[in-house]
């Protein structure tokens, strides 16, 4: 299915209609503040198999980020963080950043592998705040990168439709995307760490 959806003002009918294709198991190639992405439900088994097996990764080593609504249902999901990291996150999100934190036990195990950490975004766009509010809880979510050596990223979600109609549910139309990714940011260590400078510093 390709629904076309004003990134900044979606109908909720969409929104409704791409919620209950995530619980059924399914995925989905949605616009972010950053690059486009491909997404399932965390909660699914068959939805992170699926966008797994699309990827092309092994899901017990894939590092996907968990799309939140907001801060404090990153807080569900993690361990307690500090003051400076509050007022960090708070500073930069929503915002095409990740952030790398340690992951608490509410993480289901499909979801995060072996590993003990979780990098959480919240993306500055309304369509994914809809998303995920509607959802109930974050979506899982890797970057949708091309096999091509100039260009890393799809941005044009009419020539993502051609290439991925058949290996997905849904493909979204939120406009032209950027080709640059999300700064990464390390918060697991002693010292908060940049792992990839993106599309914005850090502030």
């Amino acid at each position: 299915m390709f629904l076309e959806i004003n990134a900044n003002n979606p109908d909720q009918r969409q929104i409704d209609t791409i919620v209950n294709t995530l619980r059924n198991g399914g995925v989905i190639i949605y616009p972010t503040d950053s690059v486009y992405g491909i997404a399932c439900d965390m909660k699914s088994k068959a939805g992170v198999e699926k966008l797994c097996k699309v990827r092309g990764v092994d899901p017990g080593k894939a590092m996907p980020s968990f799309i939140c609504h907001d801060i404090s249902q990153v807080s569900e999901y993690t361990k307690q963080f500090d003051n400076t990291i509050f007022r960090m996150m708070k500073r930069n999100l929503p915002g095409p950043f990740t952030f790398i934190l340690e992951a608490n036990n509410a993480v289901p195990r499909i979801a995060s592998g072996k590993r003990n950490t979780i990098g959480v975004r919240i993306p500055d766009l309304n369509i994914v705040q809809s998303i995920v509010s509607t959802l109930g809880n974050p979506i899982l979510s890797l970057s949708l990168k091309t096999t091509d050596d100039v260009v890393e990223y799809y941005n044009n979600a009419f020539d993502i439709y051609e290439e991925f109609q058949h290996q997905v549910d849904i493909v979204i139309d939120g406009g032209l995307g950027q080709l640059e990714g999300s700064t990464i940011v390390d918060c697991t260590g002693s010292e908060i760490e940049i792992v990839r400078e993106g599309l914005q510093p850090l502030r």
